[in-house]
């Protein structure tokens, strides 16, 4: 049974976490995939520029790189004239290691409600965030999620059998949690099964889903670079 927490007001503080640790293998790319350009800027910039977004009143922006990409960051920043607030702290060796050296670089929010999000998810809608955070002031953990558009098939041993995609959600970011709640969690050894933060959390806090939005892509393969562009210019 999941142990109940504070949920946060409506007043609360608004902190977000962009986790960028990609290198840019499966793009077959000569520099790492938030790196590329998109319309002219960094992907990163794009992801950045969202959360900075004034209608949100995020007031903190945590960026977590590999140690090794901070001075090409720092460059493309002065390239493009970035002046919005952010800091950018060294990642780990897996996500869960960097979402939590993320949060533990938020010294000075005591409570609120943080946004993880993918820094390669650049065309997320301003509305999909704040409804994200909205539902963590009301619920304490909520994720952007999608229907599948396609049917789903799972595996047994016998082959494969349908699965009701109705009941299905792909899951997206943003994920907001009350930030104590976040804390509680990540002080929780690493598992395995770890794939997102809401996996994360839900031993400690049920799971709310909000509705995302299919041009909130993940940025992962040259294709998805194609269709961000075509996203962009419409």
């Amino acid at each position: 049974m999941a142990a109940s927490v504070s949920v946060p007001t409506a007043a609360a503080l608004r902190v977000a976490i962009l986790v960028a640790g990609g290198s840019g293998t499966r793009m077959g790319a000569d520099r790492p995939k938030q790196f590329l350009e998109l319309a002219g800027e960094p992907v990163l910039l794009h992801t950045l520029r969202r959360f900075a977004e004034p209608s949100l009143q995020v007031s903190k922006i945590v960026l977590v790189l590999p140690t090794e990409q901070f001075a090409a960051w720092q460059a493309l920043c002065e390239q493009h004239a970035v002046t919005i607030p952010h800091r950018v702290v060294a990642g780990g060796a897996t996500r869960w290691a960097s979402v939590r050296n993320g949060l533990a670089s938020l010294t000075d929010a005591e409570k609120g409600v943080v946004a993880v999000h993918d820094g390669v998810r650049p065309l997320t809608p301003i509305a999909v965030i704040e409804a994200t955070y909205q539902a963590a002031y009301n619920h304490g953990a909520a994720v952007a999620a999608v229907v599948p558009k396609d049917s789903v098939r799972g595996l047994n041993q016998q082959g494969s059998y349908a699965l009701n995609r109705s009941r299905l959600r792909l899951v997206q970011t943003p994920q907001c949690f009350g930030l104590e709640l976040l804390r509680r969690a990540y002080q929780l050894p690493e598992l395995t099964t770890f794939t997102d933060d809401a996996s994360v959390v839900e031993d400690l806090h049920p799971i709310h889903l909000v509705e995302g939005d299919y041009r909130n892509i993940k940025i992962t393969t040259p294709e998805d670079l194609l269709l961000a562009e075509a996203l962009l210019r419409h």
